[in-house]
């Protein structure tokens, strides 16, 4: 509904927002998840796996599509939309099970996610944006990207009892990829920005990100 100029001016506000809610959505919902479910070290393993993971791919899609100088659309975006696809997968597998427990623990969860992911798919269309997509083509991608729970949903109500094998995989190695996102993508462009008023207040959007999500955990 923004004006481009609009629109651009708030970008960098918007990537503050979306490391935050990245790095906290790893450190205080993906990450205590994973330990739940296999507090050993094979749970930090998975977790630098998907650092590793997200790193390789970037210097994939930096030489593939930007070793000319050239990058109409910046790695980032791929990366951006891989990690929430996984993640929104996750919190599909989390309804969809819960529902199987009960209707009513369906719901409150269904809530509790809709919460922490509202101010991270804000900030995830702004790093669509910045990344290099027109804001049309940012909405499409997120939205394709969101329906991956719905397919993680029907797989946890229908496959509720073989989750305990799969989950503590998935769940480090999406952290892994959100912690390289936000710290190697979003932060670094933080810095880079030359206004001084700009770059405090997008540094406060992003510390904002991560007390937010800590609020939706402690709530939870």
């Amino acid at each position: 509904m923004l004006k481009e100029k609009v629109l651009d001016k708030i970008l960098i506000f918007l990537i503050g927002i979306s490391g935050g809610t990245l790095i906290g959505g790893a450190f205080f919902h993906l990450l205590p998840e994973a330990l739940e479910k296999s507090n050993t070290i094979y749970t930090y393993t998975y977790l630098i796996l998907g650092f590793i993971a997200f790193f390789i791919m970037e210097r994939f899609l930096l030489w593939r599509h930007c070793h000319e100088g050239k990058c109409e659309v910046h790695p980032v975006s791929y990366l951006n939309l891989i990690g929430d696809g996984i993640h929104n997968f996750i919190d599909g597998l989390i309804i969809g099970t819960s529902f199987y427990v009960d209707i009513r623990f369906g719901i409150i969860t269904t809530l509790i996610i809709i919460m922490h992911e509202i101010p991270q798919e804000i900030g995830d269309f702004g790093v669509l944006v910045y990344g290099g997509m027109n804001k049309y083509k940012a909405l499409a991608y997120n939205f394709l990207s969101a329906l991956t729970a719905i397919i993680g949903a029907a797989l946890g109500c229908f496959f509720s009892g073989s989750l305990e094998f799969f989950t503590p995989l998935i769940v480090p190695f999406a952290a892994g990829g959100f912690i390289y996102i936000a710290a190697c993508d979003l932060v670094p462009e933080i810095h880079k920005q030359a206004d001084i008023r700009k770059a405090t207040f997008s540094m406060i959007c992003f510390i904002a990100g991560i007390f937010f999500m800590l609020l939706v955990k402690m709530l939870h």
